[in-house]
């Protein structure tokens, strides 16, 4: 699997349910000692994950298989066939907003519009037993690398700072930047200068993936 599709989380959220004992583990765990996914599947990183530390991890094998050597996970397929305790099942929803949705063209200061989505959101994670939100912002092609991760990462802190003010507990809210490195739009918008063509063909990469995991 393309190490660009792995999402990787930094740092995250110690005793609260999500863990990454010191340098032991190299994913984000849950109370349950279960590997946290995306809402795709993908397991989250942590920022001690190395491919040494997932041929380590006991959860390498499941979430990295294809990038450990062979040898590595024949000896645990065994176990892993063992039937896991029976738990809540984590539920995940992801959502996708449009960042001008979110936030005028290149500002990072919400907009009467953007707050009433995260109000939607709120009221979704007020229905589960809230384990972790995830905020990962994006940003379009124009401009810089260093000046878009800055405002990818403004734009995620912008996010966290407005679900802190209603009520949601900071350390359960994870943001990373992501800046202009993951694009959806692919070759399909044509030149580089700033035209108002180019900025509208180019909103789709203008986004805020949130993603909010608990427990029913």
């Amino acid at each position: 699997m393309n190490l660009v599709k792995k999402s990787i989380a930094v740092a995250l959220l110690a005793g609260i349910g999500f863990s990454a004992v010191a340098q032991e583990r190299v994913y984000v765990i849950d109370q349950r000692d279960v590997v946290a996914k995306s809402g795709t599947g993908l397991c989250w990183r942590t920022g001690y994950w190395t491919p040494a530390g997932a041929a380590a991890d006991k959860a390498g094998c499941e979430c990295d298989k294809d990038l450990l050597p062979k040898e590595t996970c024949e000896g645990k397929a065994a176990a892993a066939a063992t039937p896991a305790v029976a738990g809540p099942k984590p539920t995940g929803e992801k959502i996708t907003v449009a960042a001008d949705a979110l936030f005028d063209f290149n500002k990072a200061v919400l907009r009467p519009e953007g707050k009433a989505k995260l109000d939607e959101l709120v009221a979704k994670a007020a229905q589960i037993k809230l384990e972790v939100i995830l905020a990962v912002g994006h940003t379009d092609r124009i401009g810089g690398a260093a000046y878009n991760q800055t405002l990818s990462e403004k734009r995620a802190a912008a996010v966290k700072e407005y679900l802190v003010a209603k009520g949601i507990e900071a350390n359960r809210i994870y943001t990373e930047g992501k800046g202009k490195t993951q694009p959806v739009t692919g070759d399909t918008c044509k030149g580089n200068a700033k035209t108002p063509a180019l900025i509208a063909c180019l909103q789709p990469d203008r986004r805020v993936d949130i993603e909010v995991i608990g427990t029913k």
